[in-house]
């Protein structure tokens, strides 16, 4: 896959990154009333500035929960202090990467600095009820909501009504993401209290990444009734965006997960491919030729740009269009 020119410029995040927690980058308010204690979360990877303008948005608009709690996050903040446009993958994370290491062995073990700062935001995570977790990708394409395995948050993002394309998957093999972290990935009956929606908004670099990232975040809070919408229009114009037309369920059946860094595609697999061909050769996977699994075969964040033993490139999905909620 070709270079992407990248036009989306990093924010200044000035005071504000201080936060008022005790906790460099984190920033909590209480309403005082009654209702769920949300969190929006951006910068788990030190080059997805749509989060970041995003969380600096709401600071600056002076948005506050008009019930339950609001706590504002920057993530990862010592690989965001590496980013450079030109050499922007080099800037996803430190020493490894920030969204799989949310597991309490890795948390205790400290050795690196994303295991550090993950534990200092733990708190912060557990005291959660609802979680938007703000990401952006490596290559262009379409604004996907991870929802996990679990009905509640396919019918939150049902709710929501954007983005088009609402992934279900059980995450990674390499760790535990932090929107599956503790009550986030229990089941139904046991965290039925809990929500939450990992969003990718688009190409790293692209500017509309900041445009789905606002609007995905006033849904969230309005849905949470932390700001609801006739409170967010006059602190926050413009933010949302049209519903989606048809929202489409992709239900993942698998992951190819890259044998070393020589994984490369065979083909133009950019955006949010259909291969409608069962048995399509789609990489080389060290010699050993990737091909879909079945017809009509969606594949789901296709990139070889951090191909690496045990990385996903890709994953399997079956589309089901979703009736509006």
């Amino acid at each position: 896959m070709s270079a992407v020119p990248f036009e989306l410029s990093a924010p200044e995040l000035g005071s504000w990154r201080a936060g008022n927690t005790g906790v460099e980058g984190v920033w909590h308010f209480d309403s005082g009333v009654p209702g769920p204690r949300v969190m929006v979360s951006a910068l788990v990877h030190g080059n997805e500035l749509c989060g970041a303008w995003t969380v600096l948005g709401l600071l600056q608009a002076g948005v506050r929960p008009v019930r339950g709690a609001l706590t504002l996050a920057w993530c990862n903040l010592a690989a965001f202090d590496r980013f450079d446009p030109r050499q922007h993958d080099a800037s996803r994370f430190v020493d490894e990467d920030m969204n799989r290491q949310w597991m309490p062995e890795r948390i205790a073990d400290g050795c690196t600095r994303e295991r550090r700062r993950v534990a200092a935001l733990r708190p912060f995570v557990e005291a959660a009820d609802w979680l938007l977790d703000l990401h952006s990708m490596h290559e262009p394409g379409p604004a996907l909501a991870l929802v996990g395995l679990q009905p509640r948050n396919l019918a939150l993002a049902r709710q929501m009504r954007a983005p088009a394309h609402v992934v279900v998957d059980a995450g990674h093999q390499d760790g535990v993401r932090m929107r599956d972290f503790g009550r986030f990935g229990a089941a139904d009956a046991q965290h039925p209290e809990t929500r939450s929606l990992l969003i990718e908004c688009g190409f790293h670099g692209d500017p509309a990444s900041v445009v789905v990232a606002r609007d995905q975040c006033v849904r969230f809070l309005d849905l949470a009734g932390t700001l609801p919408r006739d409170a967010a229009e006059p602190l926050l114009p413009g933010w949302r965006q049209p519903d989606a037309q048809q929202q489409w369920a992709l239900h993942v059946t698998g992951p190819v997960v890259a044998r070393s860094e020589r994984f490369r595609f065979i083909g133009d697999f950019a955006g949010l491919p259909l291969v409608p061909v069962a048995g399509t050769v789609i990489g080389d996977n060290e010699g050993e030729l990737v091909h879909t699994p079945y017809d009509d075969c969606v594949l789901v964040m296709p990139t070889a740009r951090q191909a690496r033993a045990g990385v996903t490139v890709v994953r399997f999905a079956r589309r089901e269009r979703l009736a509006p909620a």
